[in-house]
C-alpha cells in the first residue's frame, strides 16, 4: 500500500522553488533515507508531508490524505497519523518526562488519566526509558532525550515516523544507539522517512536512499 505518492510536485518557500518535479512513492513498512546537503530541500519535503509547506503544483497524497485539497481543520487529523522526531528534541523544559507525554495525549483527545499514565509507561518501556518518567529533560543526556522524543512520536500508534536529522546533535555511538532503536521499530512494521547527513546510517541500517540535489529528488540505486 502506498503511504506516500508524489507526482510532479513542486515545493516553494518564500516564492522560491526549493524542489521541482518530485516523483516519489513510499510503501508501508519501508525505511527511506533523505540524503543531501544543508539547504537541498530535505526539511521542506518533510514539512510538506505534514502540511506545513503546501504543494505549489503537482499531486500528492500521504497517509490517505490528498495534500492538494486538505482542509485546515483536517490537518490535526493528518498529524495524528504520523509521529515526528526532531533534531533539537523540542521537549517542554518545565515539566517531567511523564508530563511531556501526557500533554500530547491530552492534546489528541485522551481522557482517562489512569489509562493515559499506563500508556505513557508502556511507551517509555518500548524505548528503554521506563525508569525515567519522573525526570526533567535537563536531567537527561542527549541520547536519552531523543529516546523520549521517539516515545512521544509513538504515543498515538502512527502509521509513519518522520525523523528530521534525529542523530544530528549526538555523537556517533549515541547516534548509532538511536538508529538501532528506530530500525527495530521499523522492523516491527513501522514506515520511517528520515533525513540525515550521516552516510554511515544507510550502510549500517539498510534502506532506500533518496538524493536531494539541485532542486531535484532522485533514487540512489547504488550503481
Amino acid at each position: 500500500m502506498d503511504i506516500l505518492n508524489y507526482k510532479d510536485v513542486e515545493l516553494r518557500r518564500h516564492e522560491q522553488i526549493v524542489l521541482d518535479r518530485v516523483n516519489v512513492t513510499v510503501q508501508s513498512g519501508e525505511m527511506v533515507y533523505l540524503l543531501g546537503r544543508v539547504g537541498s530541500g530535505k526539511s521542506t519535503f518533510l514539512k510538506s508531508l505534514y502540511a506545513e509547506v503546501p504543494l505549489h503544483s503537482g499531486k500528492g497524497t500521504f497517509v490517505g490524505y490528498d495534500l492538494n485539497s486538505i482542509r485546515q481543520r483536517d490537518i490535526p487529523m493528518l498529524r495524528r497519523r504520523i509521529g515526528i522526531v526532531f533534531q533539537d528534541f523540542q521537549l517542554l523544559s518545565d515539566r517531567t518526562v511523564e508530563e511531556n507525554l501526557l500533554f500530547v495525549l491530552r492534546a489528541t483527545g485522551w481522557k482517562d488519566k489512569q489509562v493515559m499514565r499506563s500508556h505513557v509507561q508502556d511507551t517509555l518501556g518500548q524505548v528503554g526509558m521506563g525508569d525515567k518518567a519522573y525526570k526533567m529533560p535537563y536531567q537527561l543526556s542527549g541520547g536519552e532525550q531523543q529516546r523520549i522524543v521517539i516515545a512521544r512520536a509513538l504515543l498515538n500508534s502512527p502509521e509513519v515516523i518522520l525523523a528530521d536529522e534525529p542523530t544530528g546533535n549526538l555523537d556517533f555511538e549515541t547516534g548509532k544507539e538511536i538508529m538501532e532503536l528506530l530500525y527495530g521499530i521499523r522492523q516491527a512494521g513501522m514506515t520511517i522517512i528520515m533525513s540525515t547527513h550521516n552516510r554511515s546510517w544507510p550502510e549500517l541500517f539498510p534502506g532506500r536512499q533518496l538524493m536531494f540535489a539541485g532542486g531535484r529528488v532522485s533514487e540512489n540505486t547504488g550503481e
